[in-house]
């Protein structure tokens, strides 16, 4: 961006909030260019994404595979997403350059060597999240490999590739180094209650976090009284075998370490595993697959002690209590002191949204295309906790259109209505902040 085009981008920005209407309008330019945004150390190239048109020139609306704008100056970057590709490298670049497949990362690294190709500007949102709300605050990163095959695929060179972009990508957009904000896929919300189930699992429970962030240099550490309110999940990878089910496949997998730690409804490993209410009818069992993430926390998680017996441990999760193995002498959970969010006095339950969008009224008159959040299957109910309490950005970006042909186009709208995120469960959401107390513990 030029600066005149800087100018009357914040002139332009001036005038609608003198208005009222706090409108950020994006570029719509085109996101070539050369050069990739990497360290140096990664010698990064630069392949880009399909942005063109599909189908019939007359819908606009026909396009890929991504979203041009002007992050951060319309919006904050907040989020760093982890994938897996579920592909090849190759065929993944592929993908990405097919305008048709309607998908892109802003970056893939390659398994067997760690390098990084940039596939979208930063600056720009990639069709990355499954959550447009997360899309347009946060730069995806896909990883070459399978999440059932883990072992196989996610090599000490794609762990420090990984690391050393998201550092440098962190450092550039001042974006914290914690799992709030590192999310993988699996991590991430879905925008309604009916979309939970078509959410991805990505990475997968044979991602090592502990040694991921461990190498951006955040390792889990004690930083809370023993036998505190809040901990989080730290079982040794190597020591933490599980036997989980490709259940898509239909098959068995191999016993072999993992991040996942599994959660039962009462404290005893015959006991029923827990099921994400988003995700199981009501009186429904959670299950041992590998793509089941309310059935299992996972190593870097955070999580509210809810009551403590020999050998086990209850969380707050999804509404309810869970259960993990906690043995004396087995490193499983760390104290830690940080935030979490409850209701305030009198709520007895407290809505939890997948997305912080602006509410009708923020909207200027004349948009006839609001978004606004609606609410999860889930609740927090009155003398729970949760991780969290951090504001998140309340807006949203609309950009229908591959040439800005329609009125607002390629627009990030602002809203007032303030949100914190919360971790509810495997998944982070966030609830509204006059709902909740903010309270740090340790």
């Amino acid at each position: 961006m030029t600066s005149k085009q800087r100018i009357r981008l914040a002139l332009a920005t001036a005038t609608a909030g003198a208005l009222g209407l706090a409108l950020a309008p994006a570029t719509a330019a085109s996101a070539a260019g050369s050069g990739a945004e990497c360290p140096r150390v990664l010698k990064c190239d630069w392949v880009p994404a399909a942005y063109q048109q599909t189908g019939d020139p007359a819908n606009k609306e026909a396009y890929g595979n991504y979203d041009v704008s002007d992050r951060p100056n319309t919006n904050r970057i907040k989020y760093i997403v982890l994938h897996d590709t579920e592909e090849t490298y190759a065929t993944t670049l592929k993908i990405f350059q097919d305008p048709t497949r309607a998908a892109s990362a802003h970056y893939v690294v390659r398994s067997g060597d760690g390098h990084v190709t940039q596939m979208v500007k930063t600056k720009d949102v990639a069709w990355q999240a499954g959550n447009w709300y997360i899309n347009s605050d946060s730069i995806g990163i896909e990883q070459e490999g399978y999440a059932t095959e883990g072992a196989t695929w996610f090599t000490p060179a794609m762990y420090r590739s990984t690391a050393a972009l998201v550092r440098y990508l962190a450092d550039k957009y001042d974006i914290p180094l914690d799992r709030q904000h590192i999310l993988g896929h699996d991590t991430v919300p879905p925008t309604t209650a009916g979309g939970t189930a078509a959410m991805h699992w990505d990475p997968g429970p044979y991602w090592d976090w502990n040694y991921f962030m461990g190498l951006l240099g955040r390792p889990t550490e004690q930083t809370g009284r023993s036998g505190g309110q809040l901990v989080t999940l730290n079982p040794v990878f190597k020591q933490n075998v599980q036997a989980f089910r490709d259940c898509e496949k239909n098959i068995d997998l191999p016993a072999q370490p993992s991040s996942a730690v599994p959660l039962y409804t009462q404290p005893s490993t015959t006991a029923p595993l827990f099921a994400d209410p988003g995700l199981h009818p009501p009186g429904q069992s959670g299950t041992n697959c590998a793509g089941d993430w309310g059935s299992k926390i996972s190593a870097t998680q955070q999580a509210v002690v809810a009551e403590r017996r020999p050998g086990w441990t209850a969380i707050w999760w999804y509404g309810q209590e869970a259960w993990f193995q906690s043995p004396a002498h087995t490193r499983t959970a760390t104290a830690t002191a940080g935030y979490v969010v409850r209701p305030k006095r009198g709520r007895t339950d407290v809505p939890v949204y997948g997305t912080a969008y602006p509410a009708a009224g923020d909207y200027p008159a004349d948009f006839t295309a609001p978004r606004v959040s609606t609410p999860l299957a889930y609740t927090i109910k009155a003398g729970q906790s949760y991780p969290g309490g951090e504001p998140t950005p309340t807006g949203y970006y609309y950009a229908p259109t591959i040439d800005s042909s329609y009125p607002y186009d390629h627009t990030y709208f602002p809203g007032s209505t303030r949100y914190v995120t919360v971790q509810i469960g495997h998944r982070i959401a966030f609830v509204k902040a006059s709902d909740v107390d903010v309270v740090r513990v340790r």
